[in-house]
């Protein structure tokens, strides 16, 4: 049987859902054994590669390059999975959709506030480019499976790798919720 190829992203969010997938304690060595970790933050690996068979993308989508980035991994990946309720609502990363436009604020913030060389921090390629929305993942692409949670707890998400690595539906009952 071939090793599943497997990537986790971390998006607009706090890294929550990464540490409860760290959480899974002695599973991660048995995981080991079935599948190749081709990308992930814990992982120096600087593109995302071709023919990934899960992604857990964790965050929601807040810049220009979370949009390019998201694309490449619906392209490049069979199984996506919103992985927390950053990438699944929004959650707190949204929190500043109330507000409005992006570029008022950062004008207020940046260059009106500031005491010295005020100036927006992407005017000079030094930060991506902010959304004036932020949105969660299937806003942006097409997402096969989601896990709720802030963060999911690590048992759940086991139990939905053990049914991706069995070759299962990753839809787990009262947990996951499939796009409709």
């Amino acid at each position: 049987m071939a090793r599943l190829r497997v990537a986790t992203v971390w998006m607009g969010g706090c890294s929550g859902c990464h540490m409860s997938f760290l959480d899974m304690d002695e599973f991660l060595i048995d995981l080991a054994d079935l599948v190749d970790v081709v990308y992930s933050p814990v992982a120096d690996v600087k593109e995302y590669p071709a023919d990934v068979d899960v992604c857990l993308v964790e965050g929601a989508v807040a810049n220009d390059e979370h949009v390019e980035l998201a694309h490449i991994i619906r392209e490049r990946t069979r199984l996506v999975v919103a992985f927390g309720d950053c990438a699944v609502t929004g959650n707190v990363t949204a929190m500043r959709n109330p507000l409005g436009a992006v570029e008022p604020i950062l004008q207020r913030v940046y260059v009106e506030a500031a005491t010295l060389h005020g100036r927006i921090p992407f005017e000079k390629g030094i930060v991506p480019r902010l959304l004036d929305r932020v949105e969660p993942l299937h806003a942006i692409i097409p997402v096969d499976a989601f896990l709720p949670g802030c963060p999911p707890p690590a048992p759940r998400i086991r139990h939905m790798l053990e049914k991706i690595v069995a070759g299962e539906a990753p839809v787990l009952e009262g947990s996951e919720l499939k796009p409709g």
